[in-house]
């Protein structure tokens, strides 16, 4: 068993938590875009209230331990790795409560390239653990806003886990898919459960735009975040997403691997004593 002395210290040596590779100036800026309602930054979510720059980074510090001083502008940002792991067992909490009813759960992510393997893994858990791992709007597209104007993309599955792919790419392992921070990919999924008169999933789980979409439609959906996407935790506090674990998202694949083995053991999920 991986013990949580042992993933704190894990968190901290990959640059997972502690002082990350995200910037002060990057997560400020998130803060402000979010405060205007940047649809950029709103990630699907429609915030009860507003949200003042001032309030996010109190709510931001509160979360994930950034430095709460304004004064404070330059330099890497920080995450507290002791938010990170207690977010990472309500995290297990919300996958075994699944797996012990079954529940239909939906996977996606804007990180194919980094955080894949970690959802992956986990699907293929639920599945073993009797849940039904949904696929659906499997290449339909949707045209999604990009720094070089609207282009047209297509949701896919990976192992389980829906990403999205640009016009014209490869369904491979080389190719595993577009960064996003969209919602409308899960708002078509979720539309195309509803239209078929399949089961809606009790469960998302992923990141940005598939977390705060999923939650803004009354879905529990439960995520990971970094310090430069607020989103996740205003809908947090709102009630509006269930568990946001703060991490920087952007390391390589292989560092998530002991917090996949951690997930595991503490869901009491079947696969966790596959990772070393």
């Amino acid at each position: 068993m991986l013990t949580t002395g042992a993933l704190r210290a894990h968190l901290l040596a990959a640059r997972l938590a502690g002082p990350v590779a995200t910037s002060r100036e990057s997560s400020l800026r998130s803060y402000r875009l979010f405060a205007a309602r940047d649809p950029r930054l709103l990630l699907g979510l429609d915030p009860e209230r507003g949200w003042g720059e001032g309030e996010l980074l109190g709510l931001m510090a509160s979360k994930c331990g950034v430095s709460a001083d304004p004064a404070h502008v330059r330099g890497p940002d920080v995450i507290d790795p002791e938010r990170t792991v207690a977010a990472l067992g309500a995290f297990a909490e919300r996958l075994g409560a699944a797996a012990g009813a079954r529940s239909p759960v939906l996977f996606g992510t804007g990180h194919p390239h980094r955080l894949l393997e970690f959802y992956a893994s986990l699907a293929r858990a639920l599945s073993a653990a009797g849940c039904v791992v949904l696929t659906p709007a499997q290449g339909v597209g949707v045209d999604m806003a990009t720094r070089f104007g609207v282009r047209p993309h297509r949701i896919d599955y990976v192992r389980g886990v829906a990403l999205v792919r640009e016009g014209g790419a490869r369904s491979a392992a080389c190719a595993p898919g577009a960064h996003s921070h969209s919602p409308l990919p899960v708002r078509m999924a979720l539309g195309a459960l509803a239209e078929a008169g399949d089961p809606l999933p009790e469960l998302v789980v992923g990141d940005h735009g598939w977390v705060c979409g999923a939650g803004q439609l009354g879905v529990e959906a439960i995520g990971l975040a970094d310090t430069d996407d607020p989103a996740l935790f205003v809908g947090e506090a709102e009630g509006r997403v269930a568990v946001t674990v703060p991490l920087d998202d952007g390391v390589r694949s292989d560092y998530y691997r002991p917090l996949i083995r951690y997930v595991l053991h503490r869901a009491r999920l079947p696969g966790r004593q596959e990772w070393p």
